[in-house]
């Protein structure tokens, strides 16, 4: 949620919600319904201490009055009712025109689209095309069967089998480890919220047309394990010295990927069903903008541990999604495509979802609101195909990242799996 005070008064932050899309009309059209509500609240509040002034004058009064006394009140009782309902409608206006207003861009962000982004670095020599792309190498090694899943649920669905699912469970443990040696604490989170945790979350209303719905419950099924790991401390203050409170959590993703039909349709770059480990970080506002850093190069880490070559680019503002101030993208080199495709990223929300959650920071005995971070350590299918594509051999063989073969029974290569 904005933080409307600051709206209202500090140019910088209004510009940075203008440089996300907000319109000056939306701004000004949000800050006029605040400002009724406002008026109605005082209105609400001088009425409540009038009814209760004329509640004890029927206490005191002789039995002549108190007719003349009741009267009075059951007006401002009507008086009340009619006003407070009034109110509700006021409070209403402001949530549904605050929800459309996205979080403002820090001022380190470029301006600009989706190609506008800023190159920050790019680190590894960029592997030559192989002789398969990772969906025909998949097939191939019989590790990868997208015909069957299609079959059985559709398209952009995959059956994984073999040696590549002890990849998965090896890069699943792996990067568990690697980032509890940091003070990240383990999670497995729900994948299924309720509604209002979608919008508390940042997800809702932008997103939903990528949600997968359960209407019947009343259930979601989330895209990320952001969502529950958002959840945790919801409605709850945290003492200072408890911060940073680091988690990573582990959970199957289902995106419907709307808008995206002809797109990335085979193998495992862009599917309905998906398995990520995911960093979220309860930060001190003071320090948020460390914490980011340290999600970076974490994920920067990680792909340079497993071999893959990257690059680093700071998303612009107008490719943001509502909730992050700003962004990295960590994108690896696909040898097939001979180009960077986006395979993690992190971002820094400021006090935006935290606001909405509730979520707040105790410290010298003042209350104010946290800062929220997050950040993706390894979409599971992404870093898969990643590795399938620079790993590649001449053979049609995978040569396991070192890193991952404790992991996975001391497995150096993998080939063509037995039918």
């Amino acid at each position: 949620m904005i933080d409307l005070r600051k709206l209202a008064n500090d140019t910088d932050y209004r510009d940075g919600a203008i440089r996300k899309g907000a319109s000056a009309g939306d701004i000004d059209a949000l800050l006029a319904s605040e400002a009724r509500r406002r008026e109605v609240l005082t209105a609400v509040e001088n009425l409540r201490a009038e009814q209760n002034s004329v509640s004890k004058e029927i206490g005191r009064a002789t039995p002549e009055d108190r007719p003349a006394k009741i009267e009075a009140a059951n007006t401002l009782k009507a008086k009340l009712g009619a006003l407070e309902d009034e109110l509700q409608t006021a409070q209403t206006a402001v949530t549904d025109l605050a929800l459309q207003i996205p979080n403002p861009a820090h001022e380190s962000v470029p301006d600009g689209g989706e190609e506008d982004f800023r190159l920050e670095r790019e680190v590894g020599e960029r592997t030559p095309a192989g002789p398969k792309d990772h969906a025909e190498l998949g097939e191939s090694l019989g590790i990868v069967d997208t015909e069957r899943a299609v079959r059985m649920s559709g398209s952009r669905f995959a059956y994984i089998f073999g040696d590549a699912v002890r990849l998965q469970f090896a890069l699943i443990q792996w990067t568990m480890n690697k980032l509890m040696g940091h003070d990240f604490v383990p999670a497995v989170v729900p994948v299924l919220v309720r509604e209002d945790m979608m919008v508390d979350a940042g997800f809702f209303p932008t997103d939903r047309d990528q949600v997968y719905e359960l209407e019947k419950d009343g259930l979601f099924l989330v895209g990320t394990s952001e969502v529950g790991l958002a959840g945790i401390h919801r409605g709850e203050r945290l003492d200072a010295a408890e911060l940073p409170k680091r988690y990573v959590g582990y959970s199957s993703c289902f995106r419907r990927e709307a808008g995206t039909y002809g797109k990335d349709t085979a193998g495992l770059f862009r599917v309905h069903q998906f398995d990520k480990v995911e960093m979220f970080v309860y930060s001190h506002p003071d320090t948020a903008w460390d914490e980011l850093e340290l999600l970076r190069t974490l994920e920067e880490e990680i792909f340079t541990e497993l071999e893959i070559p990257y690059r680093v680019i700071t998303v612009a503002s107008g490719d943001l999604g509502n909730a992050a101030a700003k962004k990295y993208d960590i994108e690896a080199w696909i040898p097939s495509q001979q180009q960077y495709r986006e395979v993690t990223s992190c971002s820094n929300y400021t006090d935006y979802s935290a606001r909405r959650m509730g979520t707040r920071v105790k410290e010298d005995g003042a209350t104010t609101v946290l800062h929220t971070l997050n950040g993706t350590a390894c979409a599971i299918g992404r870093t898969l195909l990643a590795i399938f594509e620079n790993h590649q051999q001449s053979d049609g063989t995978i040569v396991v990242p070192e890193v991952l073969r404790p992991y996975c029974g001391g497995l150096e290569v993998i080939g063509p799996r037995e039918a």
